[in-house]
């Protein structure tokens, strides 16, 4: 049974964000129970737009949210603006500044006019030097050695996914919960700002502090000194490919027992983890050679029982099949504003022992902006002037 986990019931929270960084934020916070207003221009989010590698951008991270549609440039878009402002805990963005400004929603302004509002802005950069720059998730990964870390010499490579962006709207909802506990005691709202750099930059402090303690640069993830005796990806007796690690002296052992290689365990040279570490271009070889004569099935039913780190090679689409993200609440269903159905992952705790049903449908454009707003005491002509030249009406 799926808890009944909404401890951010009550919340208002008003987004104004495109692409990933800001709606993530406004994602988690929905998931947790607060109630999320997407503010949209006449003619939508941009993302709503996207194909290919992009199409999934606005339907994932804009499920379980409600979409008011407002045209920013005039008055009465601007009055319906300050109102939700009015009603709302927290405000949450990814425009710049000045962006915001025009669109009525300058932060020094709203500090002062709303001040037991928790403003979230996500941005590029924190304040310093860089703070103007324009930022993505592939710049800064470039900028702070991410790139470098994971792909060969000569060639830095961005890691697969858009895990800054996600990762800061992360912290932005971290950022935005704690100011509402603050919030509780004091009755003041405060202006939160999360970059992105600096967010890329915690991915990469543990190759930081590597050379600030050791005083050389740590090679690149595909040429790293490893610090196991098998930590590798091999390539199994039907076509597939399978990562095998052992970590620890027990590990070794179970693992040199189950494929056959006595002669590693008997070898006086290969007694303790360093001299197996030490000896790696002569075992890796013969253990590769070992796993080679093994199905995949019959090597995951064995290092499962053994205790050994194992993983087959997935795609993403795989994960569709796995039976752990099949269990109960591992994957939410959805339906995108034209009906298509999906299915994502929920957030990934457990709640009392089972994962959260955190997910729900994708608005259509304006959908719930007559709703919104009238329950804001506006009438229907005001609402069809603030939300300007609709393309659908709700």
């Amino acid at each position: 049974m799926q808890p009944d986990f909404h401890p951010l019931a009550g919340i208002r929270v008003v987004e104004m964000t495109h692409m990933i960084m800001g709606p993530s934020c406004g994602m988690f916070l929905g998931m947790l129970g607060a109630e999320v207003i997407k503010v949209e221009p006449p003619e939508g989010d941009k993302t709503r737009n996207l194909t290919g590698m992009g199409r999934p951008f606005f339907p994932l991270f804009n499920r379980g949210k409600k979409s008011v549609q407002l045209d920013l440039k005039s008055n009465d878009g601007r009055q319906a603006l300050d109102a939700l402002l009015a009603s709302a805990d927290v405000f949450v963005d990814n425009f710049r500044d000045a962006s915001l400004a025009r669109m009525g929603a300058d932060p020094d302004d709203l500090r002062r006019r709303f001040p037991g509002l928790v403003l979230a802005s996500h941005k590029g950069f924190l304040s310093g030097p860089y703070q103007d720059r324009t930022a993505l998730d592939e710049v800064v990964q470039m900028m702070t050695g991410l790139a470098y870390m994971t792909g060969p010499t000569g060639r830095p490579l961005r890691v697969g996914s858009s895990a800054n962006d996600i990762m800061g709207g992360l912290f932005g909802a971290f950022a935005v919960v704690a100011a509402l506990l603050e919030r509780n005691r004091t009755g003041v709202g405060r202006s939160l700002r999360v970059g992105l750099f600096e967010n890329c930059l915690l991915l990469v402090a543990q190759h930081m502090v590597q050379f600030e303690l050791e005083g050389v640069d740590p090679p690149p993830m595909p040429e790293r000194t490893f610090s196991w005796p098998v930590y590798d990806i091999f390539d199994t007796a039907d076509g597939k490919q399978m990562f095998v690690g052992a970590v620890t002296e027990g590990q070794w052992a179970a693992l040199c027992g189950f494929l056959g290689l006595s002669g590693l365990l008997a070898d006086p040279n290969l007694q303790t983890r360093m001299d197996q570490i030490d000896a790696r271009d002569r075992t890796i070889p013969v253990v590769a050679a070992a796993i080679a004569r093994r199905r995949s099935t019959d090597l995951s039913r064995e290092f499962e029982a053994l205790g050994i780190p194992y993983s087959p090679i997935a795609k993403p689409s795989d994960m569709y099949f796995d039976p752990h993200v099949m269990r109960p609440g591992g994957l939410v269903s959805s339906r995108t504003a034209e009906g298509d159905a999906f299915r994502a992952p929920s957030l990934p705790i457990d709640v009392d022992g089972a994962m959260i049903n955190a997910g729900g449908d994708v608005p259509a454009l304006g959908a719930d902006t007559s709703r919104v707003l009238g329950d804001l005491g506006f009438d229907a002509d005001t609402i069809r002037k603030a939300r300007g030249a609709a393309k659908k009406t709700a």
